[in-house]
């Protein structure tokens, strides 16, 4: 049934309930077959005339439009901002309620903006609740809907792509990306588009197109110049970083990711600050592992924000990842394995490729401590979850990774395993 439709059964009803007919409602302004007309959907009226049906059925405008009394919409929009505030302070649990509650509201039925909040808001913090799948099922769904504001487009298209990536589905998190950038009525570069083209680039990284990624890097950046904006200046530096890394320019790397954390420590909001800040520690530790010590710190201080806000809960699960190989490297062995643990905790069953990492980080740590059973075992999950995951370029180097640390363990057969998954996973 149309709007149109709607509007005019609205009409009828309240006119019957009122005991009135369309003679008396239309007399003296309006012809009772305009009002007939109304009532059957043949007709639009105009905003004047919806106003003076209003007023003689002594109903509110937003009822006969919507189907809601103004009462009820007051109510929708403070819930829906009360859902978004407990999002952006970090208690996903009880956002996903909120919009839970509010998708469930028969009276949205006829608010499709409102509606589209809901369950955008609802994919939002399921992705913060680590349930991807669920977030990426009501995401697809809107995307679906033709008469999505472009605007809107981007920003599901946005949030899509970065659950595709986080749950692995590359090839998933490329198309949408590509799709929505490659769109005919796709408008000219905006924040939010850079942020969609940023996560595009790290999908390009994970599967090992490092030529596109550089390609795409430069042009990210060159639109985020001529913006001029803080949020797309970031996007664009950050993960032209991560490309200056994985191609072995590491002071450009860092010089990049530097601009992008002072930028965001003047501008940004607080999750995407915290996340920017824990990355920006692992860079460094990656290329300058002799600074462990100011990356174990930035991580501390990356953990504490990240609690605070609407973080999901795979990126307060790698901080930890993150902490516990900054000890490694800084000899604090008991403390890796106390973070690695906690971030196991937090992973849920389908992170496949966050899991193996937090078991080999564990495995490290046991085998330096001299558990070696403990290791052993850390290990063989680890080989089991990286099994499961999608290839990828940090799951061949998960592969690396847990073939040297088996081979510590003499466990030749294992550690030959894993370094052919690893050969595998770059097509040898």
């Amino acid at each position: 049934m149309s709007s149109q439709d709607l509007v005019g059964q609205r009409i009828k009803t309240v006119r019957r309930q009122r005991g009135l007919s369309q003679a008396q409602l239309a007399h003296p302004e309006l012809s009772d077959s305009y009002v007939s007309l109304i009532e059957s959907g043949k007709r639009t009226p105009t905003p004047a005339v919806l106003e003076l049906l209003a007023a003689k059925l002594e109903c509110s405008l937003t009822y006969l439009l919507n189907g809601v009394t103004a009462e009820q919409m007051e109510e929708i929009e403070v819930g829906l901002r009360f859902a978004r505030l407990a999002l952006e302070n970090g208690e996903v649990e009880e956002a996903r309620a909120r919009f839970a509650e509010l998708r469930a509201d028969p009276s949205l039925a006829g608010l499709a903006q409102l509606r589209l909040d809901a369950e955008y808001g609802y994919a939002l913090a399921a992705e913060a609740c680590g349930d991807l799948e669920e977030a990426i099922e009501v995401h697809v769904r809107l995307l679906e809907s033709e008469d999505l504001a472009t605007e809107r487009r981007i920003a599901i298209s946005l949030a899509l792509c970065r659950c595709y990536r986080q749950q692995g589905d590359l090839t998933a998190a490329v198309r949408v990306g590509e799709r929505m950038l490659g769109r005919e009525d796709r408008p000219s570069w905006s924040d939010e588009l850079v942020e969609l083209g940023a996560t595009l680039l790290l999908a390009y990284i994970e599967r090992g197109d490092l030529l596109r990624a550089r390609q795409f890097s430069g042009e990210l950046l060159a639109a985020a110049e001529q913006l001029g904006t803080p949020r797309a200046t970031v996007a664009a530096c950050w993960n032209a970083a991560i490309v200056a890394e994985q191609t072995r320019r590491g002071d450009e790397a860092l010089a990049l990711a530097e601009r992008a954390l002072a930028i965001h420590s003047e501008n940004g909001d607080a999750r995407n600050l915290a996340r920017v800040r824990g990355a920006y520690a692992y860079l460094l530790l990656r290329i300058r592992p002799e600074e462990a010590e100011t990356c174990r710190d930035l991580l501390v201080r990356a953990k504490a924000e990240l609690n605070e806000t609407s973080a999901s809960i795979t990126d307060r699960a790698l901080c930890n990842v993150y902490l516990a190989k900054a000890e490694l490297a800084l000899g604090n062995n008991e403390k890796a394995a106390e973070y690695a643990i906690e971030a196991l905790g937090k992973l849920k069953e389908n992170a496949r490729g966050p899991r193996a990492e937090a078991r080999l980080v564990l495995g490290h740590a046991y085998l330096r401590l001299g558990r070696d059973d403990a290791a052993a075992s850390e290990l063989s999950a680890a080989a089991e979850w990286l099994g499961q995951a999608p290839v990828s370029r940090s799951i061949t180097q998960g592969w690396v990774t847990a073939a040297a640390a088996l081979e510590n363990l003499d466990d030749e057969e294992a550690s030959a395993e894993a370094y052919q998954r690893a050969l595998a996973g770059v097509g040898l």
